[in-house]
């Protein structure tokens, strides 16, 4: 047998090594992976509609809603006076079971002859009726609120509170009518940058968490009337106070909950077995 120079044994190793480096590679599993989709893209409000108190659905009146900087931005710079012009902006899909994530801060001064309790408040409204079932000078869509506030600098003000125009929730075990219960957030003053979460399944759970925190959690989502309420739309609230997000993400929760599908995710809470991909 001939005798190996140094280099024919290096060579004859790097090309065992070489190709023995497919066999050992495994397929990465993903079931646990968080597909999360931006809802707004940083560039136009494509995909949401507009309606504002005293206008038809779709007229962004006085320039209300915005995109500047990447930003959806909520400004008043175009208004003489308030004058009960609550708007809403709202994403075009109905939803059921899914986490949407926010981030918000307040800017600038509030409209001109707006209430005092609206002085930096706004909200993520959930489960809401469309904006196209809306009457022309409705205020409010029927829905479920996360009540985005922020701080004076001094006085605690808690955010992601659950607000319910023409809806009520079970929190704590009991039927609640109150308009506002609040949650348990720190508060945020100034403007700084916060994190909003909300996750819901159907009318079965919703929790709100910011910066990561849980701060309130509750069920049985209903309308006045005791219909529940188990999907609906996603809207953004203007109420008098200026308001920036530089990102609205949503992770849906349902799905194909057969471990053997394509498809399939771990963190899927409803089963829809017909969307299964093999």
């Amino acid at each position: 047998m001939p005798k190996l120079t140094a280099l024919a044994i290096f060579i004859s190793a790097a090309a065992v090594t070489a190709g023995c480096s497919h066999t050992n590679t495994t397929p990465v599993n993903t079931a646990n992976t968080e597909q999360w989709q931006d809802l707004f893209n940083g560039k136009d409000l494509d995909n949401w509609t507009i309606k504002i108190a005293g206008y038809p659905m779709g007229e962004n009146a006085l320039n209300t809603f915005q995109v500047k900087d990447g930003k959806l931005v909520v400004s008043y710079d175009e208004y003489d006076t308030f004058e009960g012009r609550n708007g809403h902006i709202f994403y075009n899909e109905p939803l059921s079971y899914y986490k949407v994530k926010v981030e918000y801060r307040f800017v600038g001064e509030q409209a001109e002859g707006a209430p005092d309790w609206a002085w930096r408040n706004n909200g993520i409204m959930y489960h809401a009726q469309s904006p196209q079932s809306m009457a022309r000078e409705q205020g409010y869509p029927a829905c479920m609120e996360v009540q985005l506030l922020g701080g004076n600098g001094t006085d605690e003000r808690h955010t992601s509170n659950l607000v319910t125009p023409g809806t009520n929730a079970v929190y704590n075990g009991e039927l609640r009518t109150d308009h506002i219960i609040e949650s348990t957030s720190k508060t945020y003053h100034g403007d700084r940058w916060v994190s909003a979460e909300l996750e819901v399944h159907g009318n079965e759970l919703a929790i709100h968490r910011v910066e990561g925190e849980e701060v309130i959690r509750y069920s049985g989502m209903q309308l006045d009337d005791g219909t529940l309420l188990s999907n609906g739309y996603l809207a953004l609230q203007a109420e008098s106070a200026p308001i920036e997000f530089r990102s609205v993400k949503l992770l849906n929760l349902k799905g194909c909950m057969d471990k053997t599908a394509k498809n399939y995710k771990s963190y899927f809470v409803a089963n829809t077995p017909d969307s299964c991909q093999y």
